[in-house]
């Protein structure tokens, strides 16, 4: 299962975080992904984060496992090498997976008459096409305004989140949309351009979790509650060594255990008569929260994290405390060595770092172990001879031509 997509060749021609996250995870399950960028690197040359040295350490951690060819992709002889690389015949080759616009030389109509079973995953912005990225989708789809500071009905600034979670969410929905088509083509022959815009991504998870709903059948627009958990209970705690955790109780398990593990039973139970609420419903406790609050603040305050973790270790109590990304990748055991989805690799000219492989768990097999993300360009000559049986005297000419380079030591600064 582990390498269930052994011999699906997909070339990929992306930037940002959405496309090429479906390409690593392709790739984290056997499959060749093969990644185009021009010469001097494309648009994920040099993003942030980088090293001291100006390397982007976003280029590694988007394109582990991949191989990586560099391509005038401007002349007339770099694009047909691309378009033959594509349309290259093969089972589990003809699969393109781009964010690009897709006209001209690398539009779909056109591909296909190279190779009518042609799949093509195209992730675009807005349906219409235009342009969008996680950001400005992020904005349009409400969840700024009810993250930050609790403030009831009055106007507030929104508060953007930084995770870009439409990129996510679409770069492992293209995933699946391409191994659905690939076994569509198998079935019955046929090839798919399939569209997937990450606005519809996007609005489509708020409708899955009853945004949409709660606006048209309840007339609500929710509103910001700080950070507590909307609909249940989950709340922030301050320690005495100045420490934040968060504690949760959606279940009536989580509940019972959280009020058994604190001492806490009968004085929350008090809470139920003296707000007329039954602490057992999960929404109840949500109206009866800063009362809650108010019992369990003073526990939490007079308590290290360490004695916490003692108090709630082997009980059935769901909490977790806040971590720097540096408290991360020190602390936690999950961010480690000692989690089987992680290896400490060797990345060329950036360093040796714990890098995950994929998070998938099968049955009875290993992990397998993650792959460095390659240098731009480094199997430019690889690719050319094994797929389109270019000769070391073809190679040659293209390179002369500045048809085709690498591998190619990217920084900040440029190229070197």
């Amino acid at each position: 299962m582990n390498k269930i997509l052994d011999g699906l060749r997909v070339i990929e021609g992306a930037a940002f975080v959405a496309a090429p996250l479906c390409g690593m995870t392709l790739g984290q399950m056997g499959a060749d992904v093969i990644r185009f960028d021009p010469i001097e690197g494309g648009l994920d040359a040099r993003r942030w984060p980088v090293t001291r040295d100006g390397k982007s350490l976003y280029w590694a951690g988007l394109n582990k496992g991949k191989r990586s060819i560099a391509v005038n992709t401007r002349s007339p002889e770099g694009q047909e090498l691309i378009t033959a690389l594509i349309t290259a015949p093969g089972e589990g080759s003809g699969i393109f997976l781009t964010n690009f616009p897709t006209s001209g030389w690398l539009g779909y109509e056109t591909l296909r008459q190279r190779r009518a079973d042609l799949i093509m995953m195209n992730v675009t912005g807005n349906p219409d096409g235009s342009t969008a990225v996680d950001y400005t989708l992020n904005c349009a789809v409400g969840f700024p305004f009810i993250t930050g500071p609790g403030h009831g009905s009055q106007p507030v600034n929104p508060v953007n989140h930084v995770l870009p979670a439409w990129d996510a969410i679409t770069g492992v929905s293209a995933a699946m949309g391409i191994v659905a088509a690939e076994r569509h083509r198998r079935i019955t022959g046929q090839g798919q351009y399939i569209r997937l815009p990450l606005a519809d991504i996007a609005f489509a998870m708020v409708g899955h979790l009853g945004y949409i709903a709660e606006v048209q059948v309840n007339g609500e627009d929710r509103q910001s509650t700080g950070n507590y958990l909307y609909g249940a209970y989950g709340r922030d705690f301050e320690t005495r060594d100045g420490r934040i955790v968060y504690t949760v109780a959606i279940t009536q398990r989580q509940w019972r255990a959280l009020g058994e593990a604190m001492g806490l039973v009968d004085k929350l139970a008090m809470i139920e008569a003296l707000l007329d609420v039954d602490l057992s419903r999960e929404g109840d406790r949500f109206k009866a929260r800063e009362a809650i609050s108010a019992v369990l603040a003073p526990w939490f305050r007079e308590r290290t994290l360490e004695e916490i973790q003692k108090t709630f270790e082997g009980t059935a109590v769901c909490w977790g405390p806040y971590q720097t990304f540096r408290q991360m990748v020190e602390e936690d055991p999950r961010c480690s060595a000692h989690n089987p989805m992680f290896s400490t690799l060797e990345q060329p000219g950036i360093g040796s770092y714990l890098v995950p492989g994929s998070p998938f768990q099968f049955s009875g097999e290993e992990r397998l172990s993650p792959r460095r993300a390659p240098a731009l360009g480094e199997h430019t000559d690889e690719v050319l001879s094994e797929i389109l049986h270019l000769s070391d005297g073809q190679i040659g000419k293209l390179r002369d031509k500045q048809v085709i380079a690498g591998p190619i030591e990217l920084s900040e600064g440029g190229r070197r």
